[in-house]
């Protein structure tokens, strides 16, 4: 029986040539140790003072770009200082995994990123961990969003991309042969990533 199953682009890719040539440039002698992607979390904050218009719209437009539903999170505890109190709406969040993550993916990577105007790279900063985290101020580079901002304000939003790499620098080899597109480092940061 031939299975017709959608493998996304990415996924694809990782598994022909990335997951491959990650296992020889590492000298992995297990398949199994090839750092792969685990999830990709897209959390936006809120003003917890904010109307429920505005936090029903930055749900619409997350749920939009990561193509499954996003949920409201609510404060776990009150802080005066932001005027917050435990239950209320402080932010939107999505965790996408399996297909729709290589799907968000691949469009971040290949669509979204170049249409950020003066676009020069991203940082190749990683958490110590092996994960990656980008913070995107205008939601606009996104192409399910609409152009016309007129009146209202830009949503924000925070993309981690958590993988399996134990290291920085097998997140980094593993997010640059999926295409991420970082920038060429100075002399002095060089230095000081190659440490």
């Amino acid at each position: 029986m031939q299975s017709n199953a959608y493998v996304p682009t990415l996924k694809k890719t990782y598994l022909e040539t990335v997951a491959p040539e990650l296992r020889k440039s590492l000298g992995y002698a297990n398949v199994h140790q090839v750092p792969k992607l685990e999830k990709v979390v897209i959390n936006s904050g809120l003003n917890a003072s904010r109307d429920k218009n505005w936090v029903a719209e930055v749900q619409k437009e997350i749920t939009s770009i990561a193509g499954q539903q996003a949920v409201v999170t609510k404060a776990r505890q009150s802080v005066s200082n932001f005027k917050l109190r435990e239950g209320m709406n402080n932010g939107v969040a999505v965790t996408l995994r399996g297909t729709r993550m290589y799907d968000f993916l691949y469009r971040f990577i290949n669509v979204a990123l170049p249409n950020i105007r003066d676009f020069r790279g991203v940082s190749q900063k990683l958490d110590g961990h092996g994960n990656y985290s980008i913070g995107i101020s205008d939601s606009t580079i996104f192409p399910e969003i609409s152009h016309d901002t007129s009146g209202r304000e830009s949503i924000g939003m925070d993309i981690t991309i958590v993988t399996s790499a134990q290291t920085d620098k097998e997140g980094r080899e593993l997010l640059k042969q999926l295409g991420m597109p970082f920038r060429k480092p100075s002399s002095q940061a060089a230095a000081n990533t190659a440490n």
